[in-house]
């Protein structure tokens, strides 16, 4: 059942006296029958819902926590090259040192072994930079004389030895090699 008829919802329907649409007495305007009718009833109450909506006091939105502060690990650093040896002792010690370090399979740092398969000597010139210039042989051994090539092919892996420029002439320094029956060598400055 309508509430209105036909000609009141398309706006043509007057009340006998060309007053345009019927209301009842008291009651407000009616927009039902106009295209316009729905708009205007969104906006009588969706704008005021806004307006209310904008004088409303919201709570403000909780600030992240903030990151946990991590503390930063220092980068690593290679260890620092020990500066130029202050004497020949000084440079004897770290060149047999660095000897065992630098040839790892062919050495052993315990106790020397008795009896010893070979000692040769060797005399070991240097450049100023601690490059080797030259190897001269002071001693060969009586046995095992393949001993005398594997010390001189140790010396040249664990160049340089670093510098010598400041330490009194003639660089050159002297190391005795202490074989075992393995043909592994201890260097003669490291076993005083």
């Amino acid at each position: 059942m309508h509430c209105i008829s036909e000609d009141t919802r398309h706006g043509d329907s007057d009340d006998g006296r060309g007053q345009g649409p019927q209301r009842l007495a008291g009651a407000p305007f009616s927009h039902r029958g106009t295209p316009w009718a729905g708009i205007a009833l969104l906006c009588s109450l969706v704008v005021p819902a806004g307006w209310i909506a904008g004088c409303a006091t919201r709570e403000p939105a909780p600030a992240p926590a903030p990151a946990p502060v991590r503390p930063v690990a220092p980068m690593a650093r290679p260890a620092p090259s020990p500066g130029a040896a202050r004497n020949w002792d000084e440079f004897r010690l770290r060149a047999a040192q660095k000897l065992v370090a630098a040839n790892p399979g062919i050495t052993y740092t315990g106790s020397v072994p008795e009896p010893l398969l070979a000692i040769p000597v060797l005399s070991v010139e240097l450049n100023a930079d601690g490059s080797v210039a030259r190897i001269d042989v002071m001693r060969h051994p009586s046995q095992a004389k393949d001993t005398t090539q594997i010390a001189i092919d140790a010396v040249r892996r664990a160049a340089p030895f670093g510098d010598v420029s400041r330490l009194p002439r003639p660089w050159k320094y002297v190391e005795t090699f202490l074989f075992d029956e393995e043909r592994k060598f201890k260097p003669v400055t490291l076993d005083r």
